[in-house]
């Protein structure tokens, strides 16, 4: 498996043997360069795609599922728009999971506790959803968690499981974090991009392009277009045959720990 110590190692090991070969040969050093900036962008491109695994083991999917089975997931609420998902969740008799920003939590409390009425899972999105996360040490990354843990278990009373990190980029201080806080590492597979753009008809024909068996959909519950692409893709789900089932109930994985509370 291509991981970051893996890399990291085989890295050192490319650069000390060239070192070597420079003591007895004259190597240009142009090659130390190129090889330093490879090792750079393979670190970039495995700590940006969540799903390569490459820091942290993250859920994506559930590659072995058959059944028409998918789980839809909201990131950055709850918000004023969370009300709107709700309704249409209510409406197609689907459970989902919503992944909340810790400040969020503290602006609309009695939003989440609807979430958490109405049966969906909740889980951690740190607490500030700075565009620096990925930035921070290990220490403040944990405390983040900690603080946003701590204000989800006063709706669920048990231990928060589930942790998606902002952006979906991973690093060696977010592992490190990890290892102390024991969350696990919720990715997708299907993701909406409508973080980045409000048109609607994209949005839409490009998780439709990609939902398959097992997939789990990364939408957000901030914006007055994800609630529109939201019912037309629950229309599109219930037209094909497809069932919307908890992260829980797709991944066999508990959101919460068992026994707390």
């Amino acid at each position: 498996m291509i991981t970051h110590k893996n890399i990291s190692l085989f890295f050192i090991f490319l650069l000390l043997l060239l070192f070597l070969l420079k003591i007895s040969l004259a190597i240009n050093e142009l090659w130390f360069l190129i090889i330093a900036l490879l090792w750079i962008g393979i670190n970039a491109f495995g700590s940006s795609r969540i799903s390569s695994n490459y820091h942290v083991k993250a859920f994506c999917s559930n590659p072995l599922e058959t059944e028409k089975k998918i789980a839809l997931t909201f990131d950055d609420g709850p918000s004023i728009y969370t009300l709107e998902v709700l309704e249409l969740l209510k409406k197609y008799n689907a459970k989902a999971t919503f992944f909340c920003i810790g400040k969020n939590i503290e602006t609309h409390p009695e939003i989440l506790q609807k979430v958490i009425d109405e049966g969906h899972l909740v889980g951690n999105h740190s607490y500030s959803h700075s565009k620096f996360f990925d930035f921070y040490n290990s220490d403040k990354i944990r405390e983040e968690l900690q603080k946003t843990d701590a204000l989800l278990e006063k709706f669920t009373s048990k231990k928060i499981n589930f942790f998606r990190p902002p952006y979906g980029v991973t690093t060696p201080s977010i592992r490190r974090a990890l290892k102390v806080t024991g969350h696990k590492t919720i990715g997708w597979n299907i993701r909406s991009l409508d973080g980045g753009t409000t048109d609607v008809e994209l949005i839409l024909n490009r998780i439709k392009k990609r939902v398959s068996p097992g997939g789990i959909v990364l939408l957000h519950d901030t914006g007055e277009h994800s609630v529109l692409v939201l019912e037309q893709f629950l229309q599109f789900l219930q037209q094909n045959n497809y069932k919307v089932v908890s992260i829980e109930e797709l991944l066999n994985l508990n959101a919460y720990e068992i026994g707390r509370g």
